[in-house]
């Protein structure tokens, strides 16, 4: 069957029947034991999900009950739109990968904004995924991403911009100095008015310099944070942007280039996302220096066992440490038992 086909009416089902979560998977109760301060916001778990999974905030009831701290919905364009042609979801399971060139498809500001007023949270942050429409010129792009900050700062616990999707012509683009600063300068006064963790969203396929320039707009502009990464483009796989294990290491490199960029201002956060299908790669992402990562891909493959996994290897690690909390743990990263 079509991937997206199935994809779509998996959201609709589980947005129906959130409960069934916790009736085949079993609730897990969070305590201060496995929370972290995230950019200003306290997660109660430090794996959430990243966007583009529940991407019309359809879900939300459901993903909250899962061994989750944060979910991500979007990406959310000001206007509805339908994305690209079909098909434009690929699945390659032999090496756990995905293939998407979606193109931004989603219902509108409006309408996830009702979703997430009507949605049950169960405790957990949420996170809204920000994008222009496909048919806002380039120039206009700062408008969109404004108008989109006023409406979901009301009601997200963070917002991310996202110019690093390639299935959008020339959204990439806006990743450039000039670009960047005319998106957060038309943010400022809106974030004045009404503040909340802005991160910005990061293409894995960026040169070193690049990095470096977007880096330093994050720490001018004052953001909570950046995500790294986006998906990657194989143009040997076809058009779109490749996630999961195909990911890994090059998202991986880019992540611990921009922790160590970070060292000398902790204030910045890193929220680490690409190639997750493990704790081994929370592990490693913490042990560099980082907090907080996202899954997605590994999630479509498998399923809700993959967090109770990260769930499990966390409390051991904590109790073979003999610390009280994982704040405790990662206060001291030298010192720990990895083994």
């Amino acid at each position: 069957m079509d991937p997206e086909f199935i994809h779509e009416h998996s959201m609709d089902l589980l947005g129906k029947f959130p409960s069934v979560a916790s009736k085949i998977f079993g609730d897990i109760e969070f305590n201060d034991r496995f929370s972290l301060d995230i950019g200003g916001s306290k997660w109660p778990f430090p794996v959430g999900l990243a966007a583009g999974l529940d991407k019309n905030a359809m879900a939300i009831d459901f993903f909250s009950r899962l061994p989750l701290g944060a979910v991500e919905v979007g990406t959310v364009t000001p206007k509805p739109q339908p994305g690209n042609d079909k098909p434009r979801l690929f699945r390659y399971v032999g090496e756990e990968s995905l293939r998407n060139r979606m193109g931004f498809n989603n219902d509108g500001a409006e309408t996830l904004l009702a979703r997430i007023e009507n949605s049950n949270r169960n405790g957990r942050i949420l996170g809204v995924n920000l994008g222009k429409n496909k048919i806002t010129a380039p120039e206009k792009a700062c408008d969109d991403y404004a108008s989109l900050y006023k409406t979901f700062s009301k009601v997200a616990d963070y917002l991310v911009v996202n110019v690093s999707s390639p299935n959008t012509p020339g959204l990439r683009d806006l990743q450039g100095e000039e670009e960047m600063n005319k998106i957060f300068d038309a943010l400022k006064p809106l974030r004045d008015e009404c503040p909340v963790p802005l991160y910005l969203k990061i293409a894995p396929d960026l040169s070193e310099e690049g990095i470096k320039s977007l880096i330093d707009i994050s720490k001018n502009h004052k953001l909570a944070g950046l995500i790294a990464t986006n998906t990657t483009i194989m143009e040997e796989r076809g058009p779109g942007g490749i996630s999961g294990k195909l990911l890994a290491q090059k998202s991986a490199k880019v992540r611990n280039q921009i922790l160590e960029a970070l060292r000398e201002t902790p204030e910045i956060e890193l929220i680490g996302v690409g190639g997750v299908s493990s704790s081994k790669e929370l592990f490693e992402f913490w042990k560099n220096g980082g907090k907080a990562m996202q899954v997605y891909t590994a999630f479509i493959f498998q399923g809700p066992s993959l967090l109770h996994g990260i769930y499990r290897d966390i409390d051991k690690l904590i109790k073979r440490n003999n610390a009280q909390s994982l704040n405790q743990l990662l206060s001291d990263r030298e010192a720990i038992d990895w083994t």
